[in-house]
């Protein structure tokens, strides 16, 4: 059983700063000093990394300026994800002041993914199966767009995208009872690293508390060991981060997205806003 402090250094390590080894068409990664800059993906783009490299006061403020002004001569929005120990403190007060705006809180939480492939008795009327064909994507967009009564057909796309150019890297778990699909949940895998991170988890709410989203938990464990993953991270809402605790996950640290937005831009539906393990994004 690892300690939330070593897990919490193999997050830091292999996780943060990193990005997956294959990137969707189209996108462009740029760096300025710590940050890795993507962009041009299909919803907005986003900074990672490990740290900061102690820049703090106006050598921060310069960065954040010059990362709003690259995004912003591209007409994209983009995403800063802080960290609840991130130096320096006052990081979040400065995005702020920059004209970013803050979303909702999540839960960084880790597990050894050995330890969480432990599947309970599902409904007799219940199967879960692995799926990658496009009329399955359309079932699945189609589910998520009745559970959170909004449009979620791109989903469809989005998935369907990711499949074709990653599809060792992907796996995608529904939960059917007969002809109805339940809920669906997917892994994304990045072979550089020792981690798995979880995806999705929507479920019809009369399907809910009979173990269909712990089973699909069990099942992309499995296939993350079978991957040579060692660990499974999940940024966690507020729903879900007490279901995954008590799977086993351990809580390392809080993260926060801040969205900045280019003028006369609108906003969109963000994507992933709705899912139950992942809230801010789909899958980078």
């Amino acid at each position: 059983m690892s300690t939330a402090a070593e897990l919490l250094d193999a997050y830091h390590r292999q996780v943060r700063g990193v990005l997956p080894v294959t990137q969707p068409e189209g996108v462009t990664v740029d760096r300025d000093g710590p940050l890795l800059r993507v962009s041009g993906g299909k919803h907005w783009g986003y900074v990672e990394y490990r740290d900061l490299a102690g820049l703090t006061g106006p050598a921060l403020d310069e960065l954040i300026e010059r990362t709003r002004a690259y995004f912003g001569s591209r007409g994209e929005r983009f995403e800063w994800k802080t960290h609840s120990y991130d130096e320096p403190a006052d990081l979040p007060a400065r995005l702020t002041a920059a004209g970013f705006s803050p979303g909702e809180a999540e839960t960084v939480v880790v597990g050894l993914a050995e330890e969480l492939t432990g599947e309970p008795q599902l409904p007799d009327a219940v199967r879960i199966r692995r799926v990658s064909e496009p009329a399955d994507f359309d079932r699945i967009g189609a589910l998520h767009t009745e559970i959170w009564n909004e449009d979620w057909t791109w989903l469809a796309a989005d998935l369907a995208e990711r499949q074709a150019n990653s599809p060792d890297h992907l796996a995608i778990f529904a939960a059917e009872a007969g002809p109805q699909m339940i809920s669906v949940a997917w892994l994304v895998r990045d072979p550089g690293s020792e981690f798995a991170t979880l995806w999705g988890g929507a479920t019809r709410p009369e399907w809910r508390g009979k173990g269909i989203y712990r089973a699909l938990v069990a099942r992309r464990a499995r296939f993350a060991v079978s991957t040579g993953a060692r660990y499974l991270q999940v940024d966690a809402s507020d729903d879900s981060a007490p279901i995954l605790q008590r799977l086993g996950f351990v809580a390392v640290a809080t993260t926060t997205p801040y969205l900045w937005t280019p003028p006369q831009s609108r906003p969109e539906q963000p994507p992933g806003q709705a899912a139950a393990e992942q809230p801010s994004t789909l899958g980078r």
